[in-house]
């Protein structure tokens, strides 16, 4: 059938055309459409190369479809119905379109078949999101985007030459296992990983999502880094360094986000946290632990939505985002809450919701293959996410001191996204095989072993206990009004500020040389002169003074002129 071979990122992409010639309802209902139709066709999909065709001497597969890219497909469908949703009362074509094309672009790179296509998709997801950034209209989102877009370009750049190495070596450009074998591996290993939000390549997260608008976020939090960890698990499953890599992803967020006083840049600390469990999982490489990264990929595409969307709402009808400013919204906000809470324990990973059910995967597969430092590392950030994720944003949103601030819940469309989470938290966290039946393996593993069960509750006991009882001995981070410093300070302060001061050592070197240099030139020139007439009518008369090499070329230039007409 025909429509099988239609390409997944098409409906978006036709759609985003739509969008630009209707308005109201009509726009409305085409875009509540696209991902439901969107969701049919990738449904009756079968397995496969769908599309192919030569090109120069290589063979190019844009569309190609196994468990793995269809897992990541469904859950961009889910992301992008909801993301829609959430934003109905919106009246901004620029955002409407940028969303549309992001989704189609995300869809487009899990579902390429060879790297060129990746690249080309690769880009499209910058040159789109970044529009989500700028379209809140602030100095301040303009700047961030503009970090963003050059990182992520950098990005694409890096994989495109990787990408030319590997076409090289290789004679093919078919997307399967790379490996770190080669430079081609290592280029493109990178261009994953700062997509990936990897350590020291993290800030551009940081810095642009809190920066973007209220429906922008939610959006931008489903779709870059989730592209990145499924070409991770596509080209390097297995890869021992990932286990390290992501090891540390789950950790140092933990520090930033417990002092963070803006409660969506806690929830993008905590974004990265949670890829870094998917980055641990592809790096172990066993089949549990692929299941476990990808189905997390999964799970977090629609919690972390869920607080994007909780946070969103709060800003959106109070205009204030930071802990400091807020609390007390329990009491007019009560749906908002209680969506909340539930994002809260799903991400928490709290039994019966749908973090339990994937985290715990990834956990097992660690504690199975020897990498014990690795599983109390991810105990510890276990026990940091139910601190600044589970705890510290409902706490300081919702309940906290009173801020005095009576708004109410918003928009009926905002809240309807927010419960459609919810229900899916809940669903998949009591009923997880509907999850494990999209994975790409089948491991017959069971969440709710006893030993699970009473491992994780145990944690999340002390835990919260534990922040209690610092919260009370007044020793818990409070929320102030601060500026932190992450590794950002280095490109955007610190090594600015170094060139700056060794261009102006440059510069008293280059004057020094300068004047030196016309003294010499000064006493030639008057011997010169001595014998030359016409020379020493010219160096009488005054000249602007210009470019050091320019005045000694001319000089010169007239001396020998004057010499040969002589």
């Amino acid at each position: 059938m025909w429509m099988t071979e239609l390409p997944p990122f098409v409906p978006f992409f036709l759609g985003a055309l739509l969008l630009l010639g209707t308005r109201g309802m009509l726009r409305s209902a085409v875009m509540i459409a696209i991902p439901i139709l969107g969701g049919m066709h990738l449904w009756m999909m079968p397995e496969g190369i769908h599309l192919q065709f030569a090109f120069l001497d290589y063979q190019l597969i844009p569309y190609r479809a196994d468990k793995l890219s269809i897992m990541f497909g469904y859950v961009f469908h889910i992301a992008a119905f909801i993301g829609i949703v959430y934003s109905l009362h919106l009246r901004d074509t620029m955002q409407q379109v940028a969303a549309m094309l992001y989704a189609g672009s995300a869809l487009g790179a899990v579902f390429a078949g060879d790297l060129l296509t990746l690249f080309v998709f690769w880009e499209l997801l910058a040159f789109t999101s970044v529009f989500l950034i700028w379209a809140r209209r602030t100095e301040r989102s303009y700047h961030a985007g503009m970090r963003y877009l050059i990182i992520q370009v950098l990005s694409g750049v890096i994989l495109l030459a990787g990408t030319l190495f590997y076409a090289a070596e290789n004679k093919t450009l078919a997307f399967g296992y790379i490996g770190l074998d080669s430079i081609a591996g290592w280029l493109i290993f990178i261009a994953f990983g700062i997509k990936c939000a990897f350590p020291f390549a993290h800030n551009w997260l940081t810095d642009a999502y809190p920066e973007a608008t209220v429906t922008g976020t939610v959006f931008l939090s489903a779709f870059t880094t989730k592209v990145a960890v499924y070409a991770l698990a596509r080209g390097y499953p297995g890869a021992e360094i990932l286990v390290y890599i992501g090891a540390a992803m789950t950790c140092f967020p933990i520090f930033f986000a417990v002092i963070e006083n803006d409660l969506r840049r806690v929830l993008a600390y905590s974004l990265i946290n949670q890829v870094g469990f998917m980055v641990v999982g592809i790096g172990i490489g066993t089949a549990l632990a692929i299941n476990g990264a990808v189905s997390h990929a999964f799970n977090d595409v629609i919690f972390k939505g869920l607080l994007f969307m909780s946070m969103g709402a709060v800003l959106h009808m109070t205009g204030r985002m930071n802990g400091s400013d807020l609390g007390g919204l329990y009491k007019t906000m009560p749906k908002t809450t209680i969506l909340c809470i539930v994002g809260a324990a799903s991400i928490s990973a709290f039994p019966l919701f749908s973090g339990f059910v994937s985290k715990s995967m990834v956990m097992t597969a660690a504690l199975e293959e020897g990498f014990d430092w690795i599983w109390l590392m991810l105990l510890f950030a276990s026990a940091g996410v139910f601190h600044h994720a589970g705890i510290k944003i409902p706490y300081f949103a919702f309940f906290a001191h009173d801020s005095g601030i009576r708004a109410n819940d918003p928009p009926n469309n905002m809240v309807l996204a927010m419960a459609i989470a919810a229900a899916l938290c809940i669903a998949i966290g009591i009923y997880p095989q509907a999850l494990y039946s999209l994975l790409p393996y089948d491991t017959g593993y069971n969440p709710y072993d006893a030993t699970h069960v009473l491992a994780q509750t145990q944690l999340l006991f002390f835990s919260a206990l534990a922040f209690v009882w610092l919260n009370l001995r007044g020793m818990y981070p409070p929320e102030l009004r601060s500026t932190h410093l992450d590794f950002d300070w280095v490109y955007r302060r610190a090594v600015p500020s170094v060139i700056q001061k060794m261009l102006s050592v440059i510069w008293q070197i280059d004057r020094g040389l300068r004047d030196a240099l016309k003294l010499r030139l000064s006493s030639y020139l008057s011997y010169f002169a001595g014998k030359n007439d016409r020379l020493s009518i010219l160096l009488s008369r005054n000249y602007p003074t210009g470019s050091m090499a320019m005045w000694v070329v001319v000089v010169l230039a007239t001396y020998l002129l004057l010499s040969f007409i002589k």
